[in-house]
């Protein structure tokens, strides 16, 4: 066998060129197979990991998801708001450690605006529990200050000590801008790969300074300037939803039942986990359809190899009968096809193993900041492993099929092909 093995690497010396172009389709296929998967998975990771350590979200009485929607990922609008004196009630129970309340309603060219207070950036988690972090500046502390995601940033080309002007809406046109109220930049967020790099901070106090004057959506009067409008005081008289993180986790289904039953106003609490769950469930057509891809790519892969393999049959149909000729049986001539196209597939995995992580490691960086996806450079998982298994069994599978037919070919017939 030892033999065999090495004649047939001797094989694929002699016919380099057939040999580096079937390695180089293995190994794209296989490159292309993992690259895929990483993708997959990566994002199923990162849109689960959207909020992180925040135990319950609560808004108006609605459905889980359409609330997740809109409190997370600033997607439609809410059926109704929360009075602020609930919210203080609910934010002071026992059970609960930290509260973040969010306005919504509000825009800036296309980008939604989200009224918090300073918690947001203290309690807010993403990912695996990592804090927001600024790039540059700081969280706002005056009336007409703004903190802005990364995106916002980048696609405004924002910097520190720019203003800007909010639209009333999620519609951005002149008749619904704060014109004569200006927010001066003091923060820009670092990357997060969620929702928050495309939103615009701003405190609730400066919501409601800005909506002074205007009704149902419309300016029925001149807006007080900003001078004046510093020296007043404002406390939010609605919100949209608010986040929560409580003392013990198992203090969880005791609240989420007393605000669902909360007897002053229809409200839902929803634990974010479940909801992201359940949503993702709702888009599983996206990740069937990146499997199918993976599939197709090493089916093709495998097919290049199958093709190559025989097409060099024909063309070594003489060599066979030679070897047949010198005492090899026909089960060596089979066992010799077939190390070869395992030879290939498991050199190819290799080859595409290696060429992924070298991708990787530098294009890590332009996907997070183009995408806002972090495909994390880690060992190969057991899920992955088992797919290259898949793969080199399926080209040892393919290497059959030249294996057999040259197991059949008799020794006249190979001795008298014409050359």
């Amino acid at each position: 066998m030892t033999a065999i093995i090495r004649l047939a690497l001797q094989s694929l010396a002699n016919r380099k060129t057939t040999a580096l172009l079937t390695l180089l389709t293995v190994a794209i296929s296989v490159t292309l197979l993992l690259g895929v998967e990483r993708v997959r998975t990566q994002a199923k990771s990162s849109f689960a990991n959207t909020i992180s350590g925040t135990d319950l979200i609560v808004g108006s009485r609605s459905g889980q998801v359409n609330l997740l929607l809109y409190s997370v990922f600033r997607i439609g609008n809410a059926t109704n708001n929360i009075d602020w004196q609930s919210y203080q009630e609910i934010a002071n129970h026992r059970s609960v450690r930290w509260a973040i309340p969010i306005s919504l309603g509000d825009s800036h060219k296309g980008f939604r605006v989200v009224g918090t207070t300073g918690a947001y950036f203290e309690h807010f988690r993403y990912g695996q529990k990592q804090p927001l972090e600024f790039n540059e500046g700081n969280k706002f502390n005056t009336l007409f200050e703004t903190v802005i995601g990364s995106e916002v940033a980048k696609k405004l080309n924002y910097k520190i000590g720019d203003e800007i002007i909010i639209a009333h809406g999620i519609s951005d046109q002149s008749f619904n801008r704060h014109d004569n109220l200006p927010f001066k930049i003091v923060g820009v967020l670092a990357p997060t790969g969620t929702p928050v790099d495309s939103s615009v901070h701003v405190s609730l106090e400066a919501i409601e300074a800005i909506h002074v004057g205007w009704e149902s959506g419309a300016n029925l009067g001149a807006s007080p300037s900003a001078e004046v409008l510093k020296q007043q005081q404002f406390e939010p008289k609605q919100i949209t939803a608010f986040m929560v993180g409580l003392n013990s986790k198992i203090q969880t289904f005791a609240l989420q039942r007393y605000i669902n039953t909360y007897p002053k106003e229809p409200l839902s609490a929803i634990m974010p986990g479940i909801a992201l769950h359940e949503l993702w469930g709702m888009m599983s057509i996206a990740e069937q359809a990146l499997l199918a891809v993976s599939g197709f790519v090493v089916i093709a892969g495998l097919l290049g190899m199958l093709t190559s393999l025989l097409t060099s049959l024909n063309e070594r149909r003489r060599e066979m009968a030679i070897l047949r000729a010198m005492g090899a049986k026909p089960s060596h001539i089979f066992f010799l096809l077939t190390s070869e196209a395992a030879a290939l597939t498991a050199v190819g995995i290799l080859l595409g193993t290696t060429l992924l992580y070298s991708m990787l490691f530098f294009a890590q960086p332009l996907i997070q900041e183009h995408f806002g996806l972090l495909i994390s450079i880690t060992p190969l998982t057991s899920h992955e492993l088992m797919l290259l298994c898949l793969v080199q069994l399926a080209g040892m599978v393919v290497g059959l099929v030249p294996a057999i037919r040259a197991y059949q070919h008799s020794l006249s017939d190979g001795m008298t092909i014409k050359v």
